[in-house]
C-alpha cells in the first residue's frame, strides 16, 4: 500500500535545533549511499560549495513487510542554479537490511527503482516536491561561505546613525545570526579619508544569504561630513534610505561651511 510522509522510511537522524550545513547534508547522503562512487566527481565538487540545501520525499511503497522511497534532495549553488540528487531506500535486499543507493538523474533512480522485487500492480504514493528557496529563485549575488554572522555582528556594531525607522533593529541582528555567505559592493563614491579638504561619502551594499535560502541586504554609509573631518559610519536598511542620509549630510556640511571644493 502507499503510506503518506509522515508515516515514511526515517532516512535522517533527529534533527538539531542548529541548522545543519548544505556540505553536511551531502556528507551525510553520500556515507549511507552504498553506490555513492558512482557520482561523477565533478557534480560532488560542485555541491560541495552549496548555499542552501532541502529535500522531500518524491514517492514511497510499503507491501507485504517491504518497503521503498525515494527522496529528492536540491541544493542550491552559488551561480544560483540548482541541483538534485535522488535517493533510493528500501529494505528488499536479503534479510530485510535498509539499503539507500543515490542517483545524479530521475531516469536512472526510477530504473534502479523498477528491478526491486515489489508487486507491479502495487499503487505508488507520488508526492509534490517543494524546494524551499526564497521567493526570487535565482540570487541576485555570487555570495561567498564566510563567517558572515560575525560580519554582520560587526557592522551594526559600527553604526552611529541614531536609531528609527531606517536603521537595522532587533529584527534584523536576529536574521543575521543565520547567515552562513556574504558580498560586499560599492555602489557609490570613492573610500572616505579623514582630513581630507574634499568631502567624501561611498555606499557599499552588504548582501547576506540566509540559512533559508533568503537574502538581506544592508546599505552602508561612509563619511567625513564631520566637524572635523571624522570618518564616520552609518548603516541603513534600504538603498533609498541609505542615499538619503547621504544628501542630508552633504547638504548639512555645505551649510556649515565644511565642504571645500
Amino acid at each position: 500500500m502507499s503510506v503518506p510522509y509522515e508515516t515514511a522510511y526515517e532516512y535522517e537522524p533527529p534533527e538539531s535545533h542548529e541548522p545543519i550545513a548544505p556540505d553536511e547534508h551531502l556528507a551525510r547522503l553520500l556515507a549511507r549511499a552504498m553506490n555513492s562512487f558512482d557520482l561523477p566527481d565533478e557534480t560532488v565538487h560542485r555541491l560541495e560549495f552549496a548555499l542552501a540545501y532541502d529535500s522531500s520525499l518524491h514517492s514511497a511503497h510499503h507491501s507485504a513487510g517491504l518497503h521503498r522511497e525515494t527522496y529528492r534532495h536540491t541544493w542550491l549553488l552559488s551561480d544560483g542554479s540548482a541541483l538534485t540528487l535522488w535517493e533510493l531506500a528500501h529494505n528488499t535486499a536479503p534479510g530485510s537490511r535498509p539499503q539507500h543507493e543515490v542517483y545524479a538523474d530521475e531516469e536512472e533512480a526510477g530504473v534502479a527503482t523498477a528491478r526491486l522485487p515489489l508487486p507491479p500492480d502495487a499503487p505508488v504514493c507520488e508526492l509534490p516536491v517543494a524546494l524551499q528557496l526564497p521567493a526570487r529563485t535565482l540570487p541576485r549575488h555570487t555570495y561567498v561561505p564566510d563567517d558572515s554572522a560575525d560580519h554582520g555582528r560587526r557592522l551594526l556594531r559600527r553604526a552611529e546613525n541614531p536609531p528609527g525607522a531606517d536603521r537595522p533593529g532587533e529584527e534584523t541582528a536576529r536574521l543575521l545570526r543565520s547567515a552562513f555567505a556574504h558580498q560586499i559592493t560599492q555602489a557609490f563614491g570613492r573610500p572616505c579619508v579623514a582630513g581630507e579638504a574634499r568631502l567624501g561619502f561611498s555606499l557599499y551594499e552588504h548582501a547576506f544569504l540566509l540559512f533559508d535560502g533568503s537574502e538581506l541586504s544592508l546599505w552602508e554609509v561612509e563619511h567625513t561630513a564631520t566637524p572635523d573631518g571624522r570618518h564616520m559610519c552609518e548603516v541603513y536598511v534600504s538603498e533609498a534610505a541609505a542615499r538619503a542620509a547621504m544628501e542630508c549630510r552633504a547638504s548639512s556640511a555645505a551649510a556649515n561651511g565644511l565642504y571645500q571644493p
